[in-house]
Formats: C-alpha cells, sequence, structure tokens
C-alpha cells in the first residue's frame, strides 16, 4: 500500500513539474516576443533617424522641405503641454484619492464612484478629445490653446492617475495611522505628514505611466485641432502650439521618404524627453521608498 501511494506521489510530482516546465517556457516565450518586437523596432527607428538628428534639426521649425525641417516649435510646445498637465493631474488625482479613502464613507456611493473611475480608464483617448473640443476649445472659447489641450490631456490621464494613489494610500499600514493619532496629531496632519509620504512611491509609479500616456497621444490634440506645423512658439497659456506626437504625425503621412527618417528623428526626441521625465519621476519615487 504504501509503495502504491509512493508511485502515486511521485506521478503528480512529475505532473506538476513538466506543467510548471512548460509554463515557465511560455512566459519565456512570451517575454521574449516582447523584447524581440521592441528592439527591431528601436533598431528601426535608430537606423532611419539617427542621420538627421543634429543641431540643427533640433533648432529649425517645420519645413516643407526635410533636409531644413525641424522639431523646436514642437518640442517647446510639449514642454509647455506638460507644464499644464502635471501639476493639475497630480493636484486633483491625488485631492480625489485622498477625499474617496480617508474622508468619504464607504458606502454603495463610494463604491460606485470608485468603479467609474476605474472604467473611465479604459475609455479611447478620441472620446477625451471630443469632450476637450466642446468644453475647453468651443465653451469656454480656449480654441487650440496649450490650456485647452493640458486641460484634455489632464482629464485622460485622471483616471489612472486616482486609481494609482488610491491603491497607494490603502497600502499604508493602519499603525501608522494610529501612531499618529496618538501623538495628537489632527486627521489632516495625519495625512500630509504620514500617509502621502508613503504612499508617494505608490502614486509616482501611477504618474509615471500616465504622464508616458499624455505625452505620446495624438489623437486628443488631432480632435481638438492643433496644427501640426508652426513656424513660432508659444509665449503664453493661451497661445496656439504643436507637439511632438502632431509633428511626427504630419511627417509620417508625407509621400516623401526623406520624411520618413526626420519621424524617426523626432521619435527619438520624444523618447529622450520620456526617458528624462521618468528618470526624475523615478528618482524621487527610490527617494521616499527608502526613506519609508
Amino acid at each position: 500500500m504504501k509503495h502504491i501511494n509512493q508511485d502515486n506521489v511521485n506521478k503528480k510530482m512529475s505532473s506538476r513539474l513538466t506543467v510548471n516546465g512548460a509554463f515557465k517556457w511560455v512566459f519565456l516565450a512570451a517575454t521574449s516576443f516582447g523584447l524581440i518586437v521592441l528592439a527591431v523596432l528601436l533598431y528601426r527607428v535608430f537606423t532611419q533617424g539617427i542621420g538627421y538628428l543634429n543641431l540643427d534639426f533640433l533648432q529649425n521649425m517645420g519645413s516643407r522641405f526635410p533636409e531644413k525641417a525641424g522639431i523646436y516649435a514642437a518640442l517647446i510646445g510639449s514642454l509647455w503641454l506638460m507644464f499644464v498637465i502635471i501639476p493639475i493631474s497630480l493636484i486633483l488625482a491625488v485631492g480625489t484619492a485622498i477625499y474617496l479613502e480617508e474622508y468619504a464613507k464607504q458606502n454603495r456611493v463610494n463604491k460606485f464612484i470608485k468603479i467609474n473611475i476605474s472604467n473611465l480608464a479604459g475609455v479611447p483617448s478620441v472620446v477625451f478629445g471630443l469632450l476637450g473640443l466642446t468644453i475647453f476649445a468651443r465653451a469656454f472659447a480656449l480654441g487650440h490653446s496649450v490650456l485647452a489641450a493640458g486641460l484634455t490631456m489632464s482629464l485622460l490621464i485622471l483616471p489612472v492617475i486616482i486609481v494609482a494613489a488610491q491603491e497607494a494610500i490603502r497600502s499604508v499600514p493602519r499603525e501608522l495611522r494610529d501612531a499618529s493619532y496618538g501623538m495628537g496629531a489632527t486627521k489632516w496632519q495625519t495625512i500630509v505628514r504620514v500617509v502621502l509620504p508613503a504612499a508617494i512611491p505608490g502614486i509616482l509609479t501611477g504618474s509615471i505611466l500616465a504622464f508616458s500616456r499624455a505625452i505620446g497621444e495624438t489623437a486628443p490634440l488631432v480632435v481638438i485641432g492643433v496644427p501640426t506645423i508652426l513656424l513660432f512658439t508659444p509665449g503664453s497659456f493661451l497661445d496656439t502650439f504643436t507637439a511632438l506626437p502632431m509633428q511626427i504625425y504630419d511627417w509620417t503621412k508625407r509621400p516623401q521618404e526623406e520624411f520618413h527618417h526626420v519621424a524617426a528623428s523626432g521619435i527619438i526626441v520624444l523618447m529622450i524627453l520620456l526617458l528624462f521625465m521618468n528618470s526624475v519621476a523615478v528618482f524621487i519615487r527610490n527617494k521616499f521608498q527608502n526613506r519609508y
């Protein structure tokens, strides 16, 4: 009897090891496929665009001649756009998360709000573009300005940051809050001095993904009517502007092959800007992660 039971155990163990090994190779294949596609994409972009990437390309405005085309106006416009998106989306998203997790009663209304916020994260970006066109561009008469596009993009990424901030705030141990209350701190002091510093790594993780999406989105800008080429840079948040995705989009749809290489150079600049922003956010996140 013992011998039979031992054989059954050995068969089950062998079967489990076989299944584990199969899943290991499946997951390795999935990871390898993603890495190979990314490597091919980066290779194609860099081989096509590195020849046009120089100081003149960064300083020149748009042109109908590929050898004279530059990305200066689009780069400055993207920076202006992020100056609107980052503070507005962070303040609104973190404020909403604090209210829902720390102040709002945990009832059906609160659960309904949370579910709808999560659902908004999956709404196509063109829908937010139509919303921005209706409200900000037309109702508020902001037109094609930096402010109209920034507010639209902020609405686009708000659900992602709110959900990430909620999870980060919820993960802060209850003992930290109780210790703060025991020292005589008020609820607001506890949130500012204990909860938020401990939740910053999680909040920034979601914010990094959201900002990366915002800086590369094209559909809302197209719907609002942001021009693809401008020969000037914005001087205020109410001025018309263009952005890197719009400039790249314009170059890729042109029939001349040289413009495709110029577009690849623009993609490289966009990736460098994105990596710089992510590096700053990761540095801040790691600093607070080590402290708490």
